[in-house]
């Protein structure tokens, strides 16, 4: 994953950020860098158009939604070459409203906010500044200052069951959560009405362990819920593959990292299906035991809203990734395309198209609405 790097050029707007954010780590980003150069068309009339992203507890890092949306900010700034893009990082929830607050002082004229947790802290700031603009991932639109990004993934994490109960040679599969959390178990119902959908098929009986939609209050999630716990990870992985299970989808974060060494680990009794991004690639260390990924389009979700601010046509209507708009889906196979059965890829594009179609009807409370 892309990395943000401090400029020169920006100091003085870092200096301002910093002190707006007390002594939180505040990244920028703007013409004149290989990660971040701005390049590409120009904003209207050639103004300068300052955006600005404020994470989750999860950091900037954590091969998750925090870095999808700063790769987003970052493509933004390459798209045009009079949007700067800075970032801070919330160590903890208390942190959240501090740092929207800082970005406000400095001027951020889109500030966006990852994940459905900053909602309070993002109405809030709102209500004090009714001419600044905002996006928030993970969560729906809120007035006419605040844009919506959701996504179904479990759309694309129907794909990911229907996947895993296809290529797993013990009947069992596994999942987890970072925390109990509607972004987080919409994956988790999504993965298990898949394996339902190929047992129906070709008259399997796959098993999930960790997750039974009709169970929620059952479900295996990190009893830390800080989305950073790899140790954790690795052992909440490591007693699904004692019981049985050869593959594992973490839908934890940075804890699910700790899944992939765990996998690794196993010398190849344990694979991984990851979410969000690509895993294949932004977790290139363990690329050998990812089979595929879930992924969201958080990037372009975010740049999307990010220029199309910069162009003056900001608007609250919110966006719904899916299926169709490629909003979610499943990444490429990457070292395990040899080993996936092209019957099975003909099979997941049947799918795919009849979740579109509405002829498959996934029935998780989870899925964003437009509503």
């Amino acid at each position: 994953m892309r990395k943000p790097l401090a400029l020169v050029a920006v100091a003085a707007a870092v200096a301002l950020t910093a002190t707006a954010c007390g002594s939180k780590p505040v990244s920028t980003s703007g013409s004149g860098s290989s990660s971040s150069a701005a390049t590409g068309s120009s904003t209207a009339a050639g103004a300068a158009f300052k955006a600005c992203m404020v994470t989750d507890t999860g950091g900037l890092d954590d091969h998750s939604f925090n870095a999808e949306s700063w790769a987003g900010m970052q493509d933004a700034a390459k798209a045009d070459p009079n949007i700067t893009v800075q970032n801070a990082t919330s160590a903890t929830e208390n942190d959240y409203a501090s740092n929207i607050a800082g970005f406000v002082s400095a001027g951020c004229k889109m500030i966006v906010t990852v994940g459905f947790a900053m909602n309070d802290a993002t109405v809030a700031s709102a209500k004090k500044n009714t001419s600044q603009n905002y996006a928030i991932v993970d969560n729906s639109s809120t007035g006419s200052q605040i844009k919506g990004l959701e996504f179904n993934t479990a759309q694309g994490a129907f794909l990911g069951g229907y996947f895993a109960a296809a290529e797993t040679k013990t009947g069992k599969v596994a999942t987890f959560g970072g925390a109990n959390y509607p972004t987080v178990t919409v994956y988790m119902d999504g993965f298990w009405e898949g394996v339902q959908y190929y047992n129906q098929k070709h008259g399997t009986k796959v098993q999930v362990l960790g997750w039974d939609e009709n169970k929620p209050k059952s479900g295996t999630f990190d009893p830390t819920q800080s989305f950073t716990d790899q140790a954790g990870g690795k052992q909440i992985a490591a007693t699904f593959q004692a019981q049985g299970a050869d593959i594992i989808f973490p839908v934890a974060g940075g804890t699910g990292i700790g899944a992939l060494a765990q996998a690794k680990a196993s010398g190849g009794k344990l694979n991984a299906i990851w979410v969000d991004d690509d895993g294949a690639i932004s977790n290139s260390a363990y690329a050998s035991v990812i089979m595929t990924s879930v992924t969201k389009g958080i990037a372009s979700a975010v740049t999307s809203v990010v220029t199309d601010s910069a162009k003056g046509t900001f608007s609250s209507t919110p966006y719904i990734g899916t299926l169709a708009n490629d909003g979610t889906g499943l990444a490429p196979y990457h070292d395990f395309q040899s080993k996936v059965p092209a019957t099975l890829t003909t099979e997941l594009a049947q799918v795919k198209q009849d979740i579109i179609s509405g002829t498959i009807k996934i029935t998780s409370k989870n899925q964003p609405t437009a509503g």
